[in-house]
């Protein structure tokens, strides 16, 4: 059984295009899309990918990966989805 994170919002290059033809694409304005998705993350912004790297560092260890199994580790900023 292996263990997973389960990443948030994170900013970088190829999810903010994505994110940017999303909004177009539901004829949103991007930038007020970008602003909306940061406001409701109660850190007020995304993640950059080297706050959450080491998590997947962490799991994929051999330090620790032979003994914490089948969990989910949670990187969200804060945000509980309620």
């Amino acid at each position: 059984m292996s263990s997973k994170t389960s990443a948030g919002k994170t900013d970088s290059g190829a999810k903010a295009a994505v994110r940017a033809e999303k909004a177009v694409q539901k004829g949103v304005d991007a930038r007020a899309s970008a602003k909306k998705s940061k406001e409701e993350t109660p850190m007020k912004r995304p993640a950059q990918p080297e706050e959450i790297a080491p998590a997947y560092v962490l799991l994929a260890s051999a330090q620790c990966s032979s003994f914490i199994t089948g969990e989910i580790l949670p990187i969200i900023g804060g945000y509980s989805g309620g």
